[in-house]
C-alpha cells in the first residue's frame, strides 16, 4: 500500500471521527440502579414462568394407565442474579433454585381406579440469560436478541390418596417426563417475555415526540449502548425542533457530555446543545414575542413612560398624551445557554418598541430600543420531567436611534427589569415549570436528584424508582394507556 492510499484512508478515517454527532443528552445507569431492577425483573420473570401452560399427558407403563392434566406452578424459589455483561448488554441468571408444580392424576391400575392431586417440584433450577440490547432502526433501545439455556437437575412427586404409597413406585417414570416437558418451556417462555414484553416496555421511552403545540424533542439513539462491567451509557440526540418545520434544527457544535460518576443509580447529562436547540425552535415558532398594554401596564410605568416621552408625544400629536401605552418585545435572534461550573445562564436580545394606541387607529411608534438581558437559569427534576427555573440576573437597555437617547433611556432601566421581574419572568417560569420528559420508560421516576454544572453541560445524578410494576406497565401498554406524554 502506498502513501497516497495511507494517506486517504487517515483523511477518511478522521472525517469520519470528526463528523459523528455528538449527544445532547447521554444517560449512565450504574450497577447500583441495576440493582434496583433485580426485583422486578425477578418478580416479572417468576409471573411468566407461572403462566407456563403445559399439556395433558397420558400414556401406560406396564399395568398402568395414567393421565395428568391441570398442571399449574404454585410457587417459584428462584435465586437470581442480574448484571451487566460487557458488549452485550445483561445476563439474568438463576442458580440452585426450585419449581412447585401441582396437577390432577388419573390412574388405572387392573380394576382400580384412582384420581387425585399430585404435587411435584423441580429443585436445581439453572437459568442463563443473556439479553443482547442494540438501536433498532427508529433509535430506540430494544433487546435484538437473547440466548437462554436451562436445565432441571431432579424432580420429585408426592402422591395423595389412598393408593399413594402404591404409585411412588412409577414416581420416577411420571416426573421425568414432566421435567422433559417444563425444561422445554422455560427458554421460550423467557424469550416471549423479553423480546415482546419487555420490548414493549423499552417502547414507553419517548422517542420522537410531540412536547406541545409548538415544539417536539427527538430522544433516538445515536449509537448502540455501551455496556461495561459498572455501567450501561446511552447517547441520545437530545435536540428539539419546530414542528411546522421539522428539518430547520440548529447544528450540534456543543461539547461531548463526560459522565464520570458511578456513586447513584442513574446520571443524565445533558449539553448546552439540549437547552439552545428548544429556544431555537420556540424563536423559529415566533413564540419569543409580547405585548404589555392595558390592564397588564402597571399604573406606574405606565406613567413613567407617559413622562419619559412627553416631549415626543408633544411633538407628534398633543392629542396622544390620553391614549393607552404599549411595550412590545420581540426576541431578535434564538437565546443561548451558557453552562459553566458556577452556574447556567441564558442570554436574550429584545426588540423593545414603545408605542401610543389611540382607538380605532394604527399604534404610532414612539422608541425603538434594544434590551440585552441574562437569566440565570436553575435546573431541576420531578419525577422524569426536567423543569427550568429563570432570575433576572442583568439587564440594559439602549436606543435604536441614537445615543442621547440611549442616556434618556437610563430611568427606564429599573422600572423596565421590575416589570419583567414582575410580569415577564414568572410567566416564562409558569410555562416552564411544567418540565419536559427524559428518555425513560413509563413506570421509573427519578428522587433524591443532585445537579452539577461542568464547563459545556449539566449532570444530573439520582436514584430511581419505580412507581408501578413491570407487568403493570407493560398491561397499560397493550391496553393503548401510556403516561409518557411530554
Amino acid at each position: 500500500m502506498g502513501v497516497f492510499e495511507v494517506s486517504v484512508i487517515f483523511l477518511l478515517s478522521l472525517v469520519t471521527m470528526t463528523s459523528a454527532e455528538p449527544p445532547g443528552c447521554k444517560i449512565r445507569i450504574t450497577a447500583r440502579g441495576l440493582e434496583m431492577l433485580k426485583y422486578q425483573t425477578k418478580k416479572f420473570v417468576e409471573e411468566e414462568l407461572s403462566n407456563i401452560s403445559i399439556p395433558e399427558m397420558s400414556g401406560a407403563e406396564g399395568r398402568f394407565q395414567y393421565t395428568i392434566k391441570d398442571v399449574k406452578i404454585t410457587k417459584l424459589d428462584l435465586n437470581s442474579d442480574l448484571r451487566f455483561q460487557p458488549d452485550v448488554g445483561l445476563i439474568f441468571e438463576v442458580q440452585n433454585s426450585s419449581i412447585t408444580l401441582n396437577f390432577q392424576r388419573r390412574i388405572l391400575y387392573w380394576l382400580f381406579y384412582d384420581e387425585g392431586a399430585i404435587n411435584a417440584s423441580a429443585e436445581g433450577v439453572n437459568i442463563f440469560t443473556a439479553l443482547h440490547l442494540s438501536r433498532d432502526q427508529e433509535g430506540r433501545l430494544k433487546i435484538s436478541n437473547i440466548t437462554c439455556d436451562a436445565t432441571i437437575a431432579k424432580m420429585r412427586a408426592r402422591f395423595s390418596g389412598t393408593l399413594g404409597r402404591v404409585y411412588d413406585f412409577i414416581a420416577t417414570f411420571l416426573t421425568t417426563g414432566m421435567r422433559f416437558i417444563l425444561n422445554k418451556q422455560i427458554c421460550p417462555a423467557l424469550d416471549h417475555a423479553a423480546l415482546v414484553l419487555v420490548n414493549q416496555f423499552l417502547e414507553t421511552i419517548p422517542v420522537r415526540s410531540d412536547v406541545d403545540n409548538y415544539v417536539g424533542i427527538d430522544y433516538s439513539l445515536l449509537s448502540d449502548p455501551v455496556v461495561t462491567e459498572s455501567s450501561l451509557d446511552m447517547d441520545f440526540r437530545g435536540m428539539f425542533y419546530y414542528l411546522k418545520n421539522e428539518s430547520d434544527t440548529l447544528v450540534n457544535y456543543a461539547v461531548n457530555p463526560v459522565v464520570r460518576e458511578y456513586d447513584r443509580m442513574i446520571y443524565l447529562a445533558l449539553s448546552e446543545y439540549f437547552f439552545d436547540s428548544g429556544l431555537y425552535s420556540y424563536y423559529k415558532g415566533g413564540l419569543f414575542q409580547m405585548q404589555i398594554a392595558n390592564e397588564r401596564m402597571s399604573k406606574d410605568l405606565e406613567m413613567l413612560l407617559r413622562t419619559t416621552y412627553f416631549g415626543t408625544i408633544m411633538i407628534l400629536d398633543p392629542a396622544l398624551i390620553e391614549h393607552p401605552m404599549s411595550l412590545e418585545f420581540e426576541v431578535t435572534a434564538p437565546p443561548r445557554s451558557t453552562i459553566k461550573t458556577s452556574g447556567a445562564s441564558v442570554a436574550v436580545n429584545t426588540n423593545v418598541k414603545i408605542l401610543v394606541l389611540p382607538p380605532g387607529k394604527a399604534p404610532v411608534q414612539l422608541s425603538s430600543m434594544t434590551m440585552e438581558a441574562k437569566f440565570n437559569a436553575k435546573v431541576s427534576m420531578k419525577g422524569k420531567r426536567l423543569a427550568i427555573h429563570l432570575d433576572l440576573r442583568r439587564f440594559k437597555i439602549f436606543s435604536n436611534q441614537s445615543a442621547l437617547e440611549s442616556l434618556a433611556l437610563i430611568p427606564l432601566q429599573g422600572p423596565l427589569k421590575t416589570m419583567l421581574q414582575i410580569s415577564v419572568v414568572p410567566l416564562i417560569n409558569n410555562y416552564t415549570k411544567r418540565g419536559v420528559q427524559i428518555p425513560l420508560p413509563d413506570g421509573i421516576d427519578f428522587n433524591e436528584e443532585v445537579v452539577e454544572y461542568h464547563n459545556g453541560y449539566i449532570i444530573v445524578g439520582a436514584n430511581i424508582h419505580f412507581i408501578t410494576g413491570l407487568r403493570e406497565i407493560i398491561e397499560r401498554r397493550l391496553s393503548g394507556y401510556t403516561d409518557n406524554a411530554i
